[in-house]
């Protein structure tokens, strides 16, 4: 049998134009940008400069033992984390404070991270503030930093010698992140990217977004994403598309 070779072009143009009408739009690699914990990741506003200063201050705190106390969102975890990079502190979960973690005390700043929350091992924290203490009254250095959403007055603490070992913590508030802090940190997200926004879209992201910084992080790798997805550049329509969606699924 023989085929003539316009018959074999013609079935050729076929398969090309079905292989384009079919073909997928394209689909971004997924690649997490992960916030850095340095320094000079952070941007200072009047919402979280309390708490920069107490960072910055170590290890010449007023007292050793330090709560971090603010909203969810507020940048809480992201402070703590740098201040841990700095200064090589253990992280220790609020249930699982045991013997060796009172020891290195003794070697080691010591981060606990969300408490007050849920029920914790109190017991175990009281041990290890006195450790904390004994040991920063022989010099600057042995340190104790917790964060939470609440101050330690509002952690319904069973054991009444705790209580009093928390009264003499020093307690630094963190706001929610105002417009300023918001829209620098969207800024440097995207110039991490390599990525460039208007700033007026910036604007109009902060006007509309929940008041957390994860969910800052969150809306920029959507936005970036979709972006790719659709090969156009990031703009007020495609942001009210997409900070829309992600505030209706959050309810």
């Amino acid at each position: 049998m023989q085929v003539k070779n316009n018959e074999i072009g013609n079935d050729r143009e076929e398969w090309s134009r079905a292989e384009v009408k079919n073909a997928p739009r394209q689909i971004p690699l997924n690649l997490e940008h992960q916030p850095g914990y340095h320094r000079d990741d952070l941007i200072v506003t009047a919402s979280n400069r309390a708490a920069v200063e107490l960072v910055d201050r170590w290890p010449n705190w007023l007292t050793p033992v330090v709560v971090l106390a603010g909203p969810t969102g507020a940048g809480k975890t992201h402070l703590a984390e740098i201040w841990r990079s700095t200064t090589d502190a253990l992280l220790v979960q609020p249930n699982s404070i045991d013997e060796n973690t009172v020891a290195s005390a003794a070697e080691h700043p010591v981060l606990i991270d969300d408490i007050g929350g849920e029920p914790f091992d109190e017991t175990g924290l009281f041990h290890l503030i006195n450790s904390v203490r004994q040991h920063a009254a022989q010099g600057p250095g042995p340190s104790l930093l917790m964060t939470s959403r609440q101050r330690p007055a509002n952690w319904k603490v069973q054991l009444p010698d705790l209580a009093s070992r928390l009264k003499a913590a020093t307690v630094v508030e963190i706001a929610e992140p105002d417009d300023l802090l918001l829209s620098g940190v969207i800024h440097k997200l995207f110039a991490d990217r390599q990525v460039s926004v208007e700033a007026h879209v910036v604007s109009y992201l902060v006007s509309r977004m929940e008041r957390s910084l994860p969910f800052a992080i969150q809306l920029v790798d959507r936005l970036d994403q979709a972006a790719l997805e659709q090969k156009s550049r990031i703009t007020r329509t495609l942001a009210a598309q997409v900070v829309s969606q992600m505030n209706d699924s959050r309810g």
